[in-house]
């Protein structure tokens, strides 16, 4: 086994592939591959991240990138179990191509001896003569093989599945073949829910060409809480900054279940198989500390946004809930901080900030007055970071951050913030 396919199996991030051995052997003279992505939203989200890291680990390790953008089979949509897609228009999947572009640009090295090539489906079909793709392309198709696709079966046990949606398997099948005509692509990588369609691809390159061409896929991802990768509360965990917060992005990483951290850290990071077990040790020798899903949050926020916006989100998130000044968190990280914690509108009565009382039952950190006083007569309430013993004192409009906000916080974890309207 050559060392990249040693070290993707380490991590976990080989779930199948085809002949191993003469994968290995191309792997080692260095090859060209491919990974695609189809726009189905306007941005990547976290669960693309496997993919996009695995392609870049083979790049670190000699091989050549193509990042396929799907214009043309974002058009069409992969079967999935649940039902049909929703097919958007033409000019929405051609925007969400342009962003994909932009974001799988950062990831990928685009100069030097293994450069990258960014590629888009879209300009090689959109001209195809049906005719001839049918009798060139679709002849080397077994439909009975292609019914036996997961997703495929589930939908025809149930209400059944568009001729739309049923070629996309010959569609992504010829972009491997029209990659491996114009770029000698040899291997295309995908997650394991891909292999139908990786292997018809292989299948139909040897029927054309006659070549051996491969396949590798990882596993998806799973949570021992039984949740989705990539889910939370608040939804998708997206790439794009104005969707998810890089505040919100770092919490996601902060808060992995320390039964998910090893593997998390296999497969996200790119710190040696050495410097992770020393995070993991140190993380259940000191789980309170969160260590290693610190060390998690701080590599994936730098490297999906950047170093600046990891630092902040760390500083507005030690500020939140810690002892320090408030006003040194920029206003964008603050919003995005409150955003996430809970952000409630208030009107100012008669030109002045209400009482603590009434902002507490507002916010929802209490659900009565009595129970706020109580809070308050404890020592337990906190105004920006500063505690508040008085209940019938005035809160000074100065307090104000940015001039609009408060937060609120009661003792070490629970916190809201509240914005001044009006």
């Amino acid at each position: 086994m050559t060392p990249i396919l040693s070290e993707l199996q380490s991590r976990g991030l080989i779930h199948d592939t085809t002949d191993a051995d003469e994968l290995a052997s191309a792997l080692q003279k260095g090859l060209t591959f491919y990974v695609g992505f189809d726009p189905t939203a306007p941005s990547l989200h976290i669960g693309n991240l496997v993919q996009i890291l695995t392609a870049k680990r083979l790049q670190m390790a000699g091989n050549r990138p193509l990042a396929l953008v799907g214009g043309a089979t974002g058009l069409i949509g992969d079967p999935k179990m649940s039902g049909e897609r929703t097919l958007n228009e033409a000019e929405v999947v051609e925007e969400w191509s342009n962003r994909l572009r932009l974001q799988l640009a950062k990831f990928f090295e685009f100069n030097g001896p293994h450069a990258a090539t960014m590629v888009n489906n879209y300009d090689w079909t959109h001209g195809i003569d049906v005719l001839e793709f049918l009798r060139d392309i679709g002849k080397h198709f077994s439909v009975n093989r292609m019914l036996d696709r997961e997703a495929v079966a589930a939908r025809l046990a149930g209400a059944g599945i568009s001729f739309t949606e049923f070629s996309y398997q010959v569609l992504q099948a010829y972009d491997y073949l029209h990659l491996h005509r114009e770029y000698n692509a040899v291997l295309q990588t995908g997650g394991s829910d891909q292999w139908g369609n990786l292997t018809a691809g292989t299948d139909l390159i040897r029927r054309v060409t006659g070549n051996i061409v491969h396949a590798l896929c990882t596993p998806l991802l799973t949570k021992s809480d039984g949740g989705k990768f990539g889910k939370t509360e608040a939804g998708t965990v997206w790439l794009d900054p104005e969707l998810t917060s890089p505040y919100a992005f770092y919490q996601f990483w902060l808060n992995t279940d320390d039964r998910d951290l090893a593997k998390m850290l296999k497969v996200f990071s790119f710190k040696s198989l050495a410097e992770i077990e020393e995070l993991v040790a140190a993380s259940i020798t000191e789980p309170h500390l969160r260590i290693g899903q610190r060390a998690l949050a701080q590599e994936m926020t730098a490297m999906v946004h950047s170093e600046q916006d990891m630092q902040q989100a760390e500083a507005a998130a030690a500020l939140l809930f810690g002892n320090g000044d408030l006003s040194t968190i920029s206003e964008p990280a603050l919003i995005a901080a409150l955003d996430e914690a809970g952000l409630v509108e208030v009107k100012l009565v008669a030109g002045e900030l209400p009482l603590l009382p009434d902002l507490l039952v507002a916010a929802g950190i209490v659900k009565s007055k009595t129970e706020a006083r109580r809070m308050i007569g404890e020592g337990a309430a906190w105004v920006n970071n500063q505690k508040w013993t008085d209940e019938n004192a005035k809160i000074p409009l100065e307090t104000l951050l940015f001039q609009r906000f408060l937060v609120l916080r009661r003792g070490r974890k629970t916190i809201a913030g509240i914005e001044i309207i009006g």
